[in-house]
């Protein structure tokens, strides 16, 4: 196991031991009313948080009870935290333990968020290769047409893309010496990206 990774989890396992106990300290050192207080602002995080996920997500429901119920027990978590580290070592106690989750949490964010300096996006293996179009029927050329239409679209390294490139030129090449006219109404036709262009030429076995 990496060292790296070990003292990761071992802090990871500290923090969550000490967390615990500050939440259970917490919890018996603040009145009832303490006790209300806490539930009230773990109701009100809810709902906020859940009125922001169902705003976001399109009126998806597991998603909004799911941001509303994480919400409430982060918020009665913090709060019982923040209680349990000033009843046991009073206001700095308090903020030296806020200051390091905030501090942590920050640093959380920042991993899953950040994208590596210089790291391009993972291209896309080149497509397996197919049968020579010389071989394909006519309708088979306009599904070759449309699916490396769509493989441009994705992300891809120069050589997978130079790959697909020539692949569509021989494919155009294919069905213009098959039947020109076809070829030439697609053409007028203004076709869009993705278009097939078998629908404008003759079907049937490869030309001798």
């Amino acid at each position: 196991m990496p060292i790296r990774g070990a003292l990761a989890r071992l802090v990871l396992g500290i923090g969550l031991v000490a967390g615990t106990g500050f939440v259970v300290v917490g919890g018996l050192a603040l009145p009832p009313t303490g006790l209300a207080a806490v539930g009230i602002a773990a109701v009100v995080a809810g709902c906020l948080a859940g009125g922001i996920a169902r705003e976001s997500s399109g009126q998806d429901r597991r998603r909004t009870v799911e941001a509303a119920w994480q919400a409430a027990v982060a918020t009665v978590v913090v709060l019982l935290v923040l209680s349990g580290t000033a009843a046991l070592g009073g206001a700095l106690l308090t903020l030296l333990v806020a200051g390091a989750g905030v501090t942590a949490g920050l640093a959380v964010w920042g991993m899953r968020s950040r994208t590596p300096a210089g790291q391009e996006r993972p291209a896309e293996a080149p497509p397996a290769p197919s049968s020579p179009v010389s071989a394909m029927t006519t309708g088979e050329l306009g599904r070759e047409w449309v699916r490396t239409t769509a493989a441009l679209a994705g992300p891809l390294d120069a050589a997978a893309r130079q790959v697909i490139v020539a692949r569509r030129q021989e494919t155009l090449d294919e069905l213009e010496r098959r039947d020109p006219a076809g070829f030439a109404r697609w053409l007028a036709a203004v076709p869009q990206p993705g278009s097939d262009p078998a629908d404008h030429l003759r079907h049937g076995d490869p030309a001798a």
